[in-house]
């Protein structure tokens, strides 16, 4: 039976200026945001995407929308608020290519999707609902996460969360760490890195972060380690999913690849049941993520179902 269901997203949309080299003088514009570029990471694998959002009038807001829907992400359930202004990061690169936050820009940043505006329909038509820790750090955008977790329960949509810890969005790492742990339990796929957990369980073991994180009780747990792989945790056990090696040009946007690979995966074929789905889940998501770092970018290195059907083993 053809699944006729959406991946739903919700988050804020950005506008990324990126250093084009290491002295980070000089930069380009991207539509941008870790929940854009996971909206149109699902698109792009063929997947139907829904997105809610909320945007402005202006030339800005005009352009974030064109981007998204010539992506095919479906903006039916986002909002407009004529006052709103989309928020700009600007991020710098490091001699690795390894991607550094340098500064956000949010003249709007109490404009935020109220939750009495989230549109029931959204859920039931969804098979995923998924967010970041990018919802959290406003009181607003936080009850309407809530809001949009209760809903996705109630239409027995899984739920998925990205940690993807911004420490620049945050009052003080205190209330960062309290907030994103708090929402953990709602979950039934949670992604971070290795820094993430070290950070959210104040340990610099690995070991004893998952086994902390365990207490949460996720279904599926993935540690994203770069080049390194992946650890991915299902019914209390731990298989490492090693990455092809590549030669990296960007890293930016490489965890929002991953997530839109297995968003795919949890959509075409459920949640992994046994050690080999859980493999070809993971495997798939770091095939994602690798080749996204072989192209400058963010959403413009985001894979498309072609290129991972050509570089297969």
């Amino acid at each position: 039976m053809v699944n006729t269901k959406h991946v739903l997203t919700y988050g804020d949309t950005f506008v990324d200026y990126i250093a084009t080299n290491a002295a980070n003088d000089t930069f380009e514009r991207h539509l941008g945001g870790a929940t854009v570029n996971v909206a149109a990471g699902v698109s792009r694998l063929g997947v139907p995407s829904g997105f809610i959002t909320i945007t402005g009038d202006d030339e800005t807001s005009a352009f974030v929308r064109n981007e998204l829907l010539k992506e095919g992400v479906d903006l039916t359930y986002a909002i407009k608020v004529p006052e709103k202004r989309v928020s700009g990061v600007y991020i710098h690169l490091t001699p690795e290519f390894d991607r550094v936050f340098s500064a956000y820009v949010n003249k709007t940043p109490d404009l935020q999707v109220a939750s009495d505006k989230l549109k029931p329909k959204a859920f039931e038509n969804a098979s995923v609902f998924h967010f970041c820790s990018g919802t959290l750090f406003h009181p607003k955008a936080r009850a309407t996460t809530q809001k949009a977790l209760e809903l996705a329960k109630e239409y027995d949509v899984l739920c998925s969360y990205d940690v993807n810890i911004r420490p620049l969005r945050w009052e003080s790492e205190d209330l960062c760490r309290k907030t994103i742990l708090n929402f953990l339990s709602s979950a039934d796929i949670v992604k971070l890195t290795t820094e993430e957990l070290s950070f959210l369980m104040e340990t610099e073991r690995m070991e004893d972060g998952i086994t902390q994180l365990s207490h949460n009780h996720i279904p599926l747990v993935f540690v994203t380690d770069g080049e390194n792989g992946t650890y991915t945790v299902c019914k209390d056990q731990t298989f490492h999913v090693p990455v092809i090696p590549v030669q990296p040009v960007d890293t930016t946007g490489a965890g929002d690849a991953f997530m839109a690979g297995i968003l795919r995966y949890i959509h075409l074929f459920g949640l992994p049941k046994t050690h080999q789905e859980v493999i070809r889940c993971a495997d798939f998501g770091n095939k994602m993520g690798a080749l996204c770092t072989t192209k400058t970018g963010a959403l413009t290195a985001m894979p498309r179902i072609e290129e991972i059907e050509k570089n297969k083993d």
